[in-house]
């Protein structure tokens, strides 16, 4: 019985000493939230007024500090307008590349290397012969596909009819393979056949550009027409689905031949291109070691000999192009600082002039009681203002100016946010590091010696 009354006792001092402590935490926790939220609210007001009195004094100063935000502008326009013309640019070369197929690569006579100091050489080593090509071509065991082909011309001039093309087509010889190769799709007709590309029948296929200039908005009866190609006639058996334009070239300006027929019109004696399809994209590289192999044993090129060809992949042209971007991007980024140090110098005068023209102001808010700490952070909320506006300016401009380049190759409207963020990073960067001498000389002046100020 005692055991049980003491047990009770117990349990109920334990509840009230519970209680007492959970609302002494319910009022300080209450307390600490009411306290922070008045903290916040009066950082919100004093931010609003500062942001006020910059306004006030920027409506004053309408020349001066035009002119610093025009400056800041264009370093901002300079750093986000290149680089924003540089990720076009990466847009262009990655969908030109990649039209030519993600599981394929090339075997060429042209060997790209870089450049020391940056930039790419090509050297123009030994021409790709057809008998080399085609002993390749039936040497090599890798479930692949290969196509040969071969650029006749690049100034060649179309006619049907009253019709003709201006002098920018490009002819390549090809063989039946190619449009698979290369990836390539037929809007209207059908391929070439063995038989035709062995025999060197006078057929073409027609690039979509091409067909368009020649048959406008009878595109669709192109197909088994008579055009004249250059020198010869050949009847139509295809058109190409639009593939556009790069940066390189309009790949819709083409016209394709039998590569026998395009051997006999413009001779046998240029470079030849291989491109091998591999079914399975996880064997490119052992199928371009392999072919790199068999090319080796065609030319008989001794065991220690460098090659005198290139195989190479999409995307390792890609990437020797995008490796040159870097420099100029460093040159954006070194042309934006050097403007921004001059917009500091500038922003930093127009802000000792501010001091100077509202001493008396100043000298009045102090002896209101206004503390150092606010005074200092008026002055600085001006500078960062007006350097952010600068660098919204220079932000839209920028965006517009790289995004124009990318118009002439149909490229979506592209916003670089990681440049955008570094631009306006830096446009504060420049309005704290002007404003911070200028807000604690304002801080420090003595209220009885700004008061007589004239």
């Amino acid at each position: 019985m005692w055991s049980y009354l003491i047990n009770y006792h117990l349990l109920q001092s334990w509840r009230r000493q519970t209680l007492a402590f959970a609302t002494v935490s319910h009022v300080f926790l209450f307390a600490l939230f009411e306290t922070e939220r008045y903290n916040f609210e009066r950082d919100m007001r004093n931010l609003l007024f500062n942001v006020t009195l910059a306004f006030r004094a920027l409506r004053n100063n309408r020349m001066r500090s035009g002119i610093t935000i025009a400056v800041i502008g264009l370093g901002i326009t300079a750093l986000v307008g290149i680089l924003t013309s540089i990720e076009v640019m990466k847009v262009v070369i990655g969908s030109t590349f990649s039209s030519m197929g993600v599981n394929s690569f090339q075997i060429t006579s042209e060997i790209l290397k870089k450049k020391k100091h940056g930039g790419i050489s090509s050297v123009d080593a030994k021409s790709i012969t057809y008998a080399e090509a085609k002993m390749f071509k039936e040497r090599y065991p890798f479930p692949a596909i290969v196509g040969v082909s071969m650029t006749a011309s690049e100034i060649a001039t179309l006619h049907f009819g009253s019709e003709k093309t201006n002098p920018n087509i490009s002819i390549t010889g090809v063989d039946d393979a190619y449009l698979t190769v290369n990836d390539t799709k037929l809007g209207d007709g059908r391929n070439f056949s063995a038989t035709e590309v062995q025999s060197g029948s006078y057929v073409c296929i027609l690039g979509d550009g091409t067909a368009r200039k020649l048959f406008k908005k009878n595109i669709n009866k192109a197909v088994n027409q008579v055009v004249t190609v250059g020198s010869i006639k050949c009847r139509v058996i295809g058109v190409m689905a639009s593939k556009g334009s790069s940066m390189f070239m309009n790949n819709d300006n083409t016209v394709l031949l039998p590569l026998n027929t395009a051997r006999q019109v413009y001779g046998g004696e240029n470079s030849y291109r291989i491109t091998v399809l591999v079914r399975d994209v996880t064997m490119k590289t052992f199928a371009s070691e392999e072919a790199e192999g068999i090319f080796r044993v065609v030319r008989r090129l001794p065991l220690k000999a460098d090659n005198n060809f290139s195989v190479s992949q999409n995307n390792d042209l890609v990437n020797m192009v995008l490796d040159n971007t870097k420099y100029v991007q460093i040159s954006a980024i070194v042309i934006c600082i050097i403007t921004l140090l001059n917009s500091v110098i500038g922003l930093m005068n127009i802000m000792l002039e501010s001091v100077s023209e509202r001493t008396r102001e100043i000298g009045v808010s102090k002896a209101l009681g206004a503390k150092n700490a606010y005074i200092r952070n008026q002055f600085l909320t001006e500078a960062v203002m007006i350097s952010l506006m600068g660098g919204a300016v220079g932000v839209v401009a920028g965006m517009l100016l790289g995004n124009a380049i990318g118009l002439f190759f149909s490229v979506g409207f592209i916003v670089p946010w990681l440049w955008i963020s570094l631009g306006v990073g830096l446009c504060a960067f420049v309005g704290v590091i002007s404003g911070i001498y200028p807000a604690i000389k304002a801080s420090k002046l003595n209220p009885i010696n700004a008061l007589r100020y004239e």
